[in-house]
């Protein structure tokens, strides 16, 4: 048998809190002693334990004192409650827990696990990501982190109180300061104040294993950050097997993802950044996400482009922007978000991979709202002022910021530089109205087509677009429309070298919070597509053409004739697949195509185009599984032939539609049979012709 595992209890003060742990402690192990944090002798101990419930007074303990030293020359250090609030002037993160103090624990509550880290060694001997240590009834300590996020720690886990996902409520975390390790857990851990059997066994299972993880040698994988492109791929391994998660679409590696940022076609490579949250499927703590390719069809992960700073005025996040060529830099402007305040602020690339940025230390380069209009004032933000589109004309840069008015609707503002610096409003280029284009308008986007320009903008609800003329700072609206009718969020585009416009937008998640954590990420990007304007002037979107190189095996039918209830089977059967379809309803009141079908059809998501002019994703019988949305989607469309141009794109949890290269519908389902994989074709109240059909397999976007 071994030497017995020497831990280190520190102790400051007589707080009976802290005596209360420390005597289970040495009812646990053999050869536990208790010692002071800045005088003991690094060479008794194998891990120290500080557990204690008031905030640590920074002057207690110091980067190159003798606790920090312990650690980054390869000791262990476990603090749980409010002794986590020691990594900030320990020097081992930029920022300590924002949310310390006491609280009604009114619930049983303890660690919400991420499933990246289901099977770490702390999460040894529980069955479920949802571990209660701690029972209702008391009032108890926490340290934790809630609005901010740790710049050097890697979240294991949030909060699970009772039947309730407090996933912004961080809790447990990971970090390795030099050769050392430190884990923080801070709530639900009191030892003091009793409580039921199964929480004190969960408890107290809890610290053991803590412990016994900090004093093997062993490394955990994918803990601690920053993490490079090695480690984000195997992060994207580790959940590659869920049957929900996209394959070809652009998505996260793990955590979280929403609006694609700074797309930039960039030395030949198509760069593509996205709102990303690292500590967890959910959004908050924002930080840009890297993504890059050389053919638009296989992508890589790239680090972490931007991160909140600390004492920054994005400290609590790096919002929606866009990048420009600077006279060949290339440069990022971005909302940074700080308390209740959203500004604009830039960065600059520092590398020719775009990888490495360094922030303006002016930031933000907007440090006031407009007068007029008057910005809409919230309850979250004194202004709704944010993300960004920049564009250089006659020498002159231009921006768009969105905005909601006081007393009105959506805004579009134009401010103007010439340096990306100094920046003077000229007013808002268009204004909504409230009740048909929405509150705030946020992600705002021109596009010039030539003879017309395209203004798109997000209202919390849908894309909406205007079709018209931009000019002097104005735009005059010729049409109007939705950029696309179902899970599609905050499109942005790229200008590539050889001429086109490519548009991704953000494809929302249709599940509950539980189910989004349980998978361990959140949100994808749509398939590229090209945005050009159709000989009578509207709207054109089409998929990239690049996204051909993915199709594998595949299947062809012409003069395919529907009857009836009579159905017609594909023989190519998948989750992840392209459709191109061309329909005439002849005296059919609908032609459905019914895709992720079980054999018995008790899972099905029929693509139904009916006789009304409706293209509908009927989700009523897309998954047996409680947490996923069963309510339809539907767009009208208006057949510019007499047969309709179906083109459907379903990987994963994903079915997106384009019909007449006019009108587009993103949508989420979420099968749970492994069977759901048929696809088939049906007529109802009469006869259709299928003139031409093609269906093919597609490859994973992302490289092994």
């Amino acid at each position: 048998m071994g030497a017995p595992l020497r831990i280190g209890c520190l102790v400051d003060d007589a707080d009976p809190e802290q005596s209360a742990a420390y005597d289970w402690c040495e009812s646990r192990f053999d050869a536990v002693a208790r010692c002071r944090p800045e005088s003991f002798d690094p060479t008794e101990y194998d891990v120290l334990w500080w557990h204690r419930v008031d905030p640590v007074d920074p002057a207690m303990v110091s980067d190159g004192g003798p606790l920090s030293t312990f650690v980054r020359d390869g000791g262990t250090l476990l603090l749980t409650l409010a002794a986590m609030t020691a990594v900030e002037p320990l020097g081992f993160d930029g920022v300590g827990p924002d949310a310390v103090g006491w609280a009604e624990v009114t619930d049983p509550t303890g660690p919400l696990w991420k499933r990246l880290y289901a099977d770490h060694p702390i999460a040894a001997g529980f069955d479920t990501l949802r571990v209660h240590t701690r029972g209702a009834g008391v009032t108890a300590p926490y340290a934790r982190y809630e609005t901010v996020a740790p710049t050097d720690g890697d979240v294991l886990a949030s909060t699970a109180r009772g039947d309730h996902d407090a996933v912004a409520e961080r809790s447990v975390v990971s970090w390795q300061p030099g050769a050392g390790r430190v884990v923080g857990i801070g709530s639900a851990l009191s030892f003091r104040q009793p409580t039921h059997d199964i929480c004190r066994g969960n408890r107290e299972t809890l610290v053991a294993n803590a412990i016994s993880f900090l004093a093997d040698e062993e490394t955990v994988p994918l803990t601690g950050r920053p993490k490079d492109s090695t480690t984000l791929s195997a992060m994207r391994d580790r959940l590659g097997e869920d049957p929900h998660r996209p394959g070809y679409h652009v998505t996260p590696p793990a955590n979280w993802l929403n609006d694609p940022n700074g797309l930039v076609h960039w030395n030949g490579r198509y760069h593509v950044f996205y709102q990303y949250n690292p500590t967890g499927p959910f959004h908050g703590t924002i930080h840009w996400g890297h993504a890059v390719s050389d053919d638009l069809v296989h992508w890589e992960d790239r680090p972490v482009a931007l991160s909140p700073s600390p004492d920054g005025p994005d400290r609590d996040g790096c919002w929606s922007g866009c990048t420009v060529d600077d006279d060949g830099v290339a440069t990022i402007l971005y909302t940074g978000g700080r308390g209740t305040e959203q500004l604009p602020c830039l960065a600059t690339s520092t590398d020719e991979s775009l990888t490495s940025w360094v922030k303006d230390p002016e930031n933000p380069v907007i440090d006031e709202l407009p007068a007029e209009p008057e910005v809409l004032r919230t309850e979250d933000w004194d202004g709704e002022f944010r993300d960004h589109c920049v564009w250089r004309e006659d020498g002159v840069w231009h921006q768009l910021i969105g905005a909601g008015m006081e007393g009105g609707g959506g805004a579009a503002l134009l401010y103007v530089s010439t340096d990306l610096r100094e920046w003077t409003y000229r007013g808002p280029i268009l204004t909504g109205d409230r009740d048909s284009a929405g509150t705030v308008w946020e992600c705002p986007e021109l596009l010039n087509f030539g003879e017309r320009q395209l203004l798109h903008v997000s209202n919390y609800e849908d894309v909406m677009y205007f079709l018209g003329q931009y000019d002097d700072g104005k735009f005059t609206v010729e049409r109007r429309g939705k950029l696309d009718h179902g899970d599609f969020y905050a499109p942005q585009s790229m200008w590539t070298d050889d001429g086109r416009t490519l548009t991704w937008g953000w494809v929302q998640e249709a599940r509950d919070v539980g189910a989004q954590w349980d998978a361990g990420w959140s949100g994808s990007l749509s398939v590229p597509r090209e945005l050009t304007l159709a000989e009578d002037g509207g709207l054109r979107q089409r998929p990239a053409a690049a996204l051909t190189e993915l199709r594998g095996e595949g299947d062809h039918r012409e003069n395919l004739r529907l009857r009836g209830e009579e159905g017609c089977e594909l023989d190519v059967q998948s989750r992840q697949f392209e459709l191109k379809a061309t329909v005439r309803l002849e005296d059919a009141d609908a032609v459905e195509l019914r895709v992720l079908e079980t054999p018995d059809g008790e899972e099905q998501t029929p693509i139904r185009y009916t006789a009304a002019s409706e293209v509908v994703v009927d989700r009523t019988q897309a998954s047996t599984a409680p947490e996923a949305t069963t309510d339809s989607q539907r767009m009208t469309v208006t057949p510019y032939d007499a047969p309709l141009s179906l083109h459907a794109f379903v990987d994963g949890s994903i079915v997106e539609v384009f019909a007449n290269e006019r009108h587009c519908l993103t949508s989420r389902v979420y099968p749970e049979r492994t069977d759901a994989t048929g696809i088939s074709l049906a007529a109802t109240g009469g006869t259709a012709t299928v003139t031409g059909l093609d269906c093919w397999e597609l490859g994973s976007a992302w490289r092994s």
